[in-house]
């Protein structure tokens, strides 16, 4: 499966984190790590704090998209993750953005919701997929080279 990752953090050391969390991708099972993104920093969408550094990868996976989700959850716990309430700052965030074309609609207590529900509307997500692939489809809204065009207004810039 082609799965694609959003990295994100706003607490703590934020770009070691995101290189650490990058390093245990390359590390899990039946997994390799095709690409990266450059970093970019980001005002938080709908919530408060610190700016956020963001990042994406692109796996080539043979775990299935329940089996990655568990995966990621599992680095994002090694990472001092809380969920605290919706939205609050954190230390590492993992989102499965893209499992293939799939389209997956799994209710609670498993939730996973593939294409990730707002990836389309956010330029933090947006500008790092399109430094590995401007041309891959997001199902329902075309390419990420077009869905930038809707999130132009949003800051976000690469980070040195």
């Amino acid at each position: 499966m082609d799965a694609w990752i959003g990295l994100g953090a706003n607490l703590g050391a934020r770009r070691a984190t995101l290189e650490a969390a990058l390093d245990a991708l390359r590390l899990l099972p039946r997994t390799r790590l095709v690409a990266r993104s450059r970093l970019w920093a980001s005002a938080p969408v709908d919530a408060t704090g610190p700016d956020y550094l963001n990042a994406v990868a692109r796996l080539d996976t043979l775990l299935d998209a329940h089996e990655l989700l568990a995966a990621l959850q599992a680095i994002e716990a090694r990472f001092g993750r809380e969920r605290a309430y919706r939205n609050a700052p954190r230390t590492l965030d993992l989102d499965l953005l893209l499992a293939g074309d799939a389209t997956i609609d799994t209710p609670p207590p498993h939730a996973l919701v593939v294409p990730h529900p707002r990836l389309h509307e956010r330029a933090f997500v947006l500008r790092p997929m399109a430094d590995i692939d401007a041309d891959i489809v997001v199902p329902g809204r075309g390419p990420v080279r077009q869905c930038l065009a809707f999130v132009a207004d949003q800051r976000c810039r690469p980070w040195p």
